[in-house]
């Protein structure tokens, strides 16, 4: 079978994706590479398989006439489970390696927040000697909205840090490092506890704005919302509006409903936001390929692929 498989690796990084898996040296394997879809246009009918990342991919993906398998480069694949996009093939994602990343951000501006550095740096360059008083993580509420390895990951580390962990996922069940677990009708019971409530949802039509004007009714007032899953998980109107009136005290936002984020966006200068563009985690080609190389392995002996995709649940 390996003679007969082509490879277009799909990306901005294309070539150094290439490298990598030419160095891999899988056997009867050819590999070409594009850094745009028009470039891709070339090679589309002789490949059988695509690497790389979803917004590339979807433009052209109804033009490869041989596609049996894509592996995403992104842990998000919106792009490639809209309606009327093609399905006949299958749909790898990546699982395992974000969860850290985006770990690291989330608490990196918890810290940042609650030993207000900002502050403390603002103090500094008045050369103002003025000791804060801070709050440490012990026994505080996190809230996680999304179980999957990235919020699995997230509510491992917090209970490091001592902290409590309540989670909401689709379906019921327990989950390790997570005291309560919420499903279905519970949202609002969920939302009315943690300090700290973190997005961890995939872009999908049940959680479409799933945090809007009555989501932040219920939330505590203290409550900071943290959103590394989707910008469309939360309504920015109602967001705002909620932020305005003090019905919450803050937001980290990493997505947003339209990215770039508009330079018109009320949310760039909010006293109560603090924005980043969509920078939580990156994919780095090395550890993709790792990805992509075992999953190669398995489509060349018949065997089932890791991290599949469900197109009707776009995840």
């Amino acid at each position: 079978m390996d003679n007969e498989n082509k490879l277009l690796v799909l990306s901005r990084d294309s070539g150094h994706y290439a490298q990598l898996v030419e160095e891999l040296a899988f056997d009867g394997l050819d590999i070409v590479h594009a850094d745009s879809p028009s470039h891709a246009k070339t090679y589309l009918n002789k490949c059988n398989i695509i690497l790389g990342e979803p917004s590339k991919i979807a433009p052209v993906i109804h033009g490869a006439g041989r596609l049996v398998w894509v592996q995403s480069a992104w842990a998000g694949v919106n792009e490639l489970v809209k309606p009327h996009i093609r399905t006949d093939y299958t749909l790898t994602g990546v699982k395992g390696i974000f969860g850290p990343m985006m770990s690291e951000y989330v608490f990196g501006y918890i810290f940042l927040l609650e030993r207000h550095i900002l502050e403390m740096h603002a103090h500094q360059k008045k050369k103002h000697w003025q000791p804060n008083t801070f709050r440490t993580l012990q026994n505080r509420l996190l809230g996680v909205a999304g179980l999957g390895s990235i919020g699995r990951h997230i509510a491992k580390n917090a209970k490091q840090f001592g902290m409590k962990v309540w989670g909401y996922k689709h379906a019921s069940g327990t989950v390790d490092h997570v005291d309560r677990v919420f499903t279905g009708n519970q949202f609002n019971t969920f939302l009315a506890g943690p300090e700290y409530i973190v997005i961890c949802l995939p872009d999908t039509p049940k959680t479409r704005h799933l945090f809007n004007r009555a989501s932040f009714d219920v939330m505590r007032k203290e409550a900071v919302l943290i959103n590394v899953g989707r910008g469309s998980v939360v309504s920015e109107r109602a967001l705002i509006e909620a932020l305005n009136e003090n019905r919450i005290q803050g937001a980290v936002l990493d997505v947003f409903e339209k990215e770039p984020l508009p330079e018109d966006s009320p949310l760039w200068e909010h006293p109560d936001v603090l924005v980043t563009p969509h920078v939580s985690a990156l994919s780095f080609p090395e550890d993709i390929v790792k990805i992509f190389a075992e999953n190669y392995r398995r489509f060349t002996l018949g065997r089932s692929l890791q991290y599949v995709i469900d197109f009707a649940k776009g995840y």
